[in-house]
């Protein structure tokens, strides 16, 4: 059986960079400013300040990531209340944190959520013409894996 989630046309989405990857958030943000004003964002620490202040816009900022503000945007992910997300992770940096950036890569394969980790993806998902409407995802059928006997 499958289950069907429909995201509205104003989206739910979260932005994340790391240290390194945070200048190109904020241009990217600046560049796109006018289709992200009409979603609600949500950031972690750091992150959602600096992007509130280049936007002039409100965020919504969750802990900063190393103290688990991604663990955070990981269970509204879990939960539903997130539509898409934009990780600008840095991926020659080995951070302490890894697992878990690797928990919130996770959590969005298991939940079918877009995902950007990069700025070319994130042109992509948000010219989108699904990005600006209405639209239906299918949610994974989780209720065999949920059964099994172990």
């Amino acid at each position: 059986m499958q289950t069907v989630k429909t995201l509205n046309a104003r989206k739910r989405i979260a932005l994340i960079a790391h240290d390194n990857k945070k200048t190109e958030l904020l241009d990217w943000a600046q560049y796109n400013k006018t289709v992200l004003l009409r979603h609600e964002l949500y950031a972690t620490g750091t992150t959602g300040r600096l992007v509130e202040e280049r936007l002039d816009a409100p965020v919504r900022k969750l802990l900063s990531g190393p103290l688990g503000g991604d663990q955070q945007i990981g269970a509204m992910v879990a939960e539903g209340a997130v539509d898409v997300v934009i990780f600008f992770w840095d991926p020659m940096e080995a951070l302490p944190h890894d697992p878990d950036i690797k928990a919130l890569l996770r959590l969005c394969a298991v939940w079918n959520i877009p995902m950007a980790c990069n700025r070319t993806t994130a042109d992509f998902l948000l010219t989108s013409p699904l990005m600006h409407q209405e639209t239906e995802v299918i949610l994974p059928d989780y209720d065999q894996y949920l059964g099994r006997k172990v």
